[in-house]
C-alpha cells in the first residue's frame, strides 16, 4: 500500500487496454479506487459520452487518459484521416469535461510520433515543434501535438493540472497481435511463432531493418504513470524512454534468440521503415519525479514471448 494512493478516486480511460492491463493491477495493489472506462460503455468521440461519464464515476482525484485509436506503420497509412479525427476529438473532449468537473490532476500520454522526422538523436522535449513528423504517422502526431497545446492553454487559463507524459514505442504482456495494426514487437513475435509451428524456415519482415526504436516495457511506463502523478505538476513535456535505441535487424536478432528460432528472415524492401532514427532522452523525468526505466530488452522480450506463448495455447484449445 501507498499512503498517496489510498482511497484515491482514480479514472482510467482505455484502462482494459494493453497499457492500461499494467497500470490497473499497479494502482489497485497500491490501495487506489479504480474505475475503468470501456468503449463499449463510453464512446469518448461523442460530447454525451464523456459527460455521462463523469456524470456516473463522481469526484475524481487522478485521471489517467491512455485512451486512443492506434496502430502501427501499416494502420497509419491506411487510416489516416480516422487516426486525426478520433484523437483530435477524444482529447478535446476529456479534457475539457475534466476541466468542467474539476479533476483533481489529468494524466496524459503524448506519442514519440509526435516527434519531427529530423530532428537530433535522442530526442529532447525542447525539440518536438522543431519540424514535421514522419510522413507515415503524421496525423497520428499531430493529434498528439495537439493535446499538449490544449493542456497547456488549460493551464495557463484555468490552472487546471495537466500533465504529459511522452512514451517510447512500448511492449509487454497483452499487446494485441494483429498483422495488419500491430506494432512490430507483437507482429514479430506472432510472425516467428506461426513459423514455428508451421515448420517454416523463414519469416518476412517489413522494411529494411536499418530504422532504429527505442523499445520500452509497458511496466516501466506504468510505473512512471504513477510516479508523476503524485510528483509532477508541471506545464513541459516528459519523454519516457528506455535509454536504448536499437535497429529493427538488431531486435530480431534478440527475438530470434529468445524464441528459438534458427531460420532465416526475409526483408521486405517494398514496406516503408518509417522514421529512420527514434529514441528518447530520459533526463526529465529523472529530475521531474525520479523515474528511469528497468526493465531490458531480453527481460522484456522474454516477458512478452512466455505471455504471447501461454495465451496462443489458450486461443488454440477454444
Amino acid at each position: 500500500m501507498d499512503e498517496f494512493w489510498q482511497g484515491k478516486n482514480v479514472v482510467i480511460t482505455g484502462g482494459s487496454g494493453f497499457l492500461g492491463s499494467h497500470l490497473v493491477p499497479r494502482l489497485q495493489a497500491a490501495g487506489a479506487k479504480v474505475f475503468i472506462v470501456r468503449s463499449r460503455e463510453y464512446d469518448l468521440r461523442t460530447p454525451a459520452a464523456v459527460s455521462a461519464l463523469f456524470d456516473d464515476v463522481g469526484h475524481v482525484d487522478i485521471l489517467f487518459h491512455l485512451a486512443a485509436t492506434v496502430g502501427g506503420i501499416g494502420a497509419n497509412m491506411k487510416r489516416p484521416a480516422d487516426f486525426i479525427y478520433e484523437n483530435v476529438i477524444m482529447n478535446a473532449l476529456v479534457c475539457e469535461t475534466a476541466r468542467r468537473y474539476e479533476v483533481g490532476k489529468l494524466v496524459t500520454l503524448g506519442s514519440v510520433c509526435a516527434y519531427p522526422k529530423n530532428v537530433p538523436v535522442p530526442f529532447r522535449e525542447d525539440n518536438l515543434f522543431n519540424g514535421y513528423p514522419e510522413d507515415t504517422n503524421a496525423p497520428y502526431g499531430i493529434a498528439k501535438r495537439a493535446l499538449l497545446v490544449q493542456l497547456q492553454a488549460m493551464r495557463r487559463q484555468y490552472g487546471f493540472n495537466g500533465i504529459y507524459l511522452i512514451p517510447t514505442n512500448l511492449y509487454g504482456e497483452r499487446d494485441h497481435a494483429d498483422l495488419e495494426t500491430s506494432h512490430v514487437i507483437p507482429a514479430l513475435i506472432r510472425k516467428i511463432d506461426d513459423a514455428q509451428r508451421q515448420g517454416s524456415d523463414y519469416v518476412e519482415v517489413w522494411g529494411s531493418g536499418a530504422a532504429s526504436r527505442d523499445f520500452l516495457y509497458a511496466g516501466d511506463c506504468a510505473d512512471a504513470l504513477m510516479l508523476a502523478a503524485k510528483r509532477y505538476n508541471r506545464a513541459g513535456p516528459v519523454n519516457l524512454g528506455s535509454g536504448r535505441e536499437m535497429r529493427i535487424v538488431g531486435l530480431v536478432d534478440i527475438l530470434k534468440n529468445v524464441m528459438g528460432f534458427e531460420g532465416k528472415i526475409v526483408w521486405d524492401t517494398s514496406r516503408p521503415d518509417g522514421q529512420p532514427r527514434r529514441s528518447l532522452n530520459s533526463d526529465r523525468a529523472w529530475e521531474g519525479f525520479g523515474w528511469q526505466a528497468q526493465t531490458t530488452l531480453e527481460d522484456g522480450l522474454s516477458r512478452a514471448v512466455e505471455w504471447w506463448r501461454e495465451h496462443s495455447r489458450m486461443r488454440d484449445d477454444v
